[in-house]
């Protein structure tokens, strides 16, 4: 966070008039800098905490939150999965959580998802404490077999992660898991393999290289251009992410200079909050952003790992399922 605040204060100096910014902890940790400042400030932390313009107008992404997507996900495995479930009517599906506590990424939509497993009727059990890092989680496995959970969020990235679904497979955990989506990519069922199937996750745009996505021809020319050494079979979801960003902050410029006002409060105003469902072309939600909520849609594609790869569930519009409950999410 300290190296952070070094580089804004450096990109201030070059006379930038927005900022490409990374994770949860460094963007949450300046978001009252850069609204003090009128810096535009698009990252790569979609954390449900960044979408209340009253508190944090300047800081923006091109993807539904992580608070609507944990929300989404879990709705759509107890709409397809325990609606189907044998003890459905019987007794309480089971959930808990697994992902390290002192991560603010991880533990961002950690309060949203058990609203929501509340308001579905689910018995919460304890958190487990995984790191970021952890290449061995049988210790946590264990203590959520205590439990019996029905099923386990996971809210770390895909190296760990991907450790825990291994681990839980070995020793017979016997739970669905749904994960944040920086926890499922396409390392994840190399590194997991049979562990990972059935997992669920929300996505936030097209994976790479995926068919019929109109602006994917580029991103894979570009690909190809300027990273030669990597092999294509190796490229993420996580490149879409990158441009999916870069390219609402584009447009987002371009408006703002054609209103002749290209500074902060001019790209926020004049180019954001004119968004009414803009579609990148790249798979994810349109975009709109208003001067009350910066949450891009409500509506969230939730994906599984069947046979290896990805295979859409459903798609959960947490705001048409909850109208009456959306507008109090905000900020969540």
């Amino acid at each position: 966070m300290p190296e952070a605040l070094t580089k804004y204060k450096l990109f201030q100096r070059m006379k930038a008039v927005a900022v490409l910014g990374w994770g949860t902890g460094d963007t949450e940790a300046l978001a009252p800098t850069v609204t003090q400042d009128k810096m535009p400030y698009v990252s790569a932390s979609y954390s449900g905490h960044l979408t209340d313009p009253k508190k944090t107008p300047y800081n923006l992404f091109a993807a539904t939150d992580y608070s609507t997507n944990a929300r989404a996900t879990l709705t759509a495995w107890y709409d397809t999965r325990w609606k189907k479930h044998p003890d459905n009517g019987k007794r309480k599906p089971r959930f808990a959580c697994a992902y390290m506590f002192a991560s603010p990424y991880a533990s961002a939509p950690i309060k949203a998802i058990k609203d929501q497993a509340t308001l579905l009727g689910f018995e919460i059990g304890p958190d487990q404490d995984v790191s970021l890092f952890a290449v061995d989680a049988k210790s946590q496995v264990l203590a959520l077999k205590d439990f019996k959970p029905d099923v386990v969020w996971h809210g770390n990235t895909t190296m760990s992660v991907s450790a825990t679904l291994r681990d839980a497979y070995a020793l017979g955990l016997g739970a669905d898991h749904i994960i944040n989506l920086w926890g499922l990519d396409e390392n994840l069922p190399r590194l997991a393999e049979k562990a990972a199937e059935g997992a669920m996750a929300a996505t936030v745009c097209a994976f790479y290289n995926e068919a019929g996505v109109p602006l994917m021809p580029k991103v894979v020319e570009y690909a190809k251009k300027f990273n030669p050494g990597v092999p294509q079979e190796k490229r993420l979801i996580r490149t879409i992410q990158a441009w999916s960003n870069v390219l609402a902050l584009w447009e987002a410029m371009k408006r703002a200079d054609k209103a002749g006002a290209l500074n902060g409060e001019g790209i926020l105003k004049k180019g954001f909050e004119t968004m009414r469902e803009f579609d990148l072309g790249l798979g994810g939600a349109k975009l709109t952003y208003t001067d009350t909520d910066h949450r891009v849609s409500g509506a969230v594609p939730v994906y599984e790992i069947k046979d290896g790869k990805f295979r859409l569930v459903q798609v959960t519009d947490i705001k048409s399922r909850w109208p009456d409950k959306w507008a109090s999410w905000l900020g969540w």
